[in-house]
């Protein structure tokens, strides 16, 4: 089958697009002809070798992919072949601690598409049959891969852990991102008043037409004061935040006592200078967040099939210029998501 996979880590010139011997499907196995997959910031990591995280070469990337299934392996059953699903990202073991508390998004075993076993940019991929999550019909493949990571993030970070209440104050870090746009779109359907922050006027622009009713451009203004003026003098209640850097440390000064900031990401900076004393002081809540369970992505996708959220599709591109969307990523001159098809 054709695939883009990597040999070694590096730079672009890193992603190989030929031949890669079709998987087979094991014991518990499905076999899924891949229609689309979602580009994600993952891939870049992986390539480039900054995850850490070691795996057998030739490694095939991407970790959100969607299509219909084939085949099963020995002994394996589950939906129909011919059926169109989503891989979950997250290949959940289902009796882990984790598992069993509803966090499967950080299950305990630890598999992850395109990160720790094969991924989705290929014409074929392996998913465990019970990782399967039939697409609504009213959903495109393309709308589906757009949508299964970086919604379920944003739902997650937004809803299951950021608690988000209507007419609440809540600060988007990076909301021309994919999970900023969905984080947007969620905490404004839920009826919150929707501070979007970005470092382009033109994405704070498109923020706008997504639900955002006020504006912060970081790199030209202080987070921190504008948050704090447009919300009265109080400060946002949450902050969905996925930058890092000095981006979290203006968030931090930025919300109120019993503020909550959720964060998934620092591109902008890993390491960073906390004050512990304004956290504790503030009863600042300060929580990761990392991938969201399977109900979330099943939910996300009704959402999105039923027209109450929309992915903001930055651009399809064939599998053959994998590399072409890398280099959005890595410049992040895109809005929303970047969509490949085998």
């Amino acid at each position: 089958m054709k695939a883009v996979a990597i040999y070694e880590h590096g730079g672009l010139d890193k992603m190989i697009y030929g031949d890669v011997p079709t998987p087979e499907p094991g014991p518990g196995d499905a076999l899924v002809r891949i229609r689309a997959v979602g580009v994600n910031h993952f891939d870049h990591d992986i390539r480039e070798g900054y995850s850490g995280i070691d795996h057998p070469k030739p490694h095939v990337l991407g970790v959100e992919g969607v299509g219909e299934v084939v085949a099963y392996g020995p002994g394996t059953s589950g939906p129909a072949i011919g059926t169109r699903v989503a891989i979950n990202g997250v290949q959940a073991c289902g009796v882990c601690v984790s598992c069993k508390s509803g966090f499967d998004g950080v299950c305990e075993q630890g598999i992850l598409k395109g990160v720790t076993a094969p991924g989705c940019y290929a014409e074929f991929a392996i998913s465990r049959a019970d990782n399967l999550l039939p697409l609504p019909d009213a959903l495109s493949f393309e709308n589906a891969a757009a949508s299964m990571i970086c919604g379920g993030t944003a739902w997650h970070m937004v809803v299951t852990l950021g608690q988000v209440k209507a007419a609440e104050d809540v600060l988007v870090n990076a909301a021309g991102s994919g999970v900023g746009t969905f984080a947007v779109q969620i905490a404004a359907l839920h009826g919150a008043h929707v501070i979007a922050s970005a470092g382009s006027d033109e994405k704070l622009e498109r923020a706008k037409g997504l639900g955002a009713q006020d504006v912060i451009n970081y790199t030209t203004q202080d987070l921190a004061v504008e948050a704090v003026r447009l919300t009265g003098g109080r400060g946002p209640a949450l902050v969905i935040e996925s930058v890092g850097g000095d981006v979290l440390t203006k968030s931090l000064e930025a919300v109120p006592r019993r503020g909550r900031i959720i964060t998934c990401g620092a591109h902008a900076g890993e390491t960073v200078d906390l004050d512990v004393i304004t956290l504790f002081r503030k009863h600042v809540t300060l929580q990761g967040s990392h991938y969201a369970s399977r109900n979330e992505v099943s939910h996300v996708l009704r959402l999105v099939a039923e027209g109450a959220l929309k992915p903001c599709i930055h651009s399809v591109m064939p599998l053959t210029d994998a590399a072409k969307a890398a280099a959005l990523t890595a410049n992040r001159q895109f809005f929303g998501k970047m969509v490949l098809v085998p």
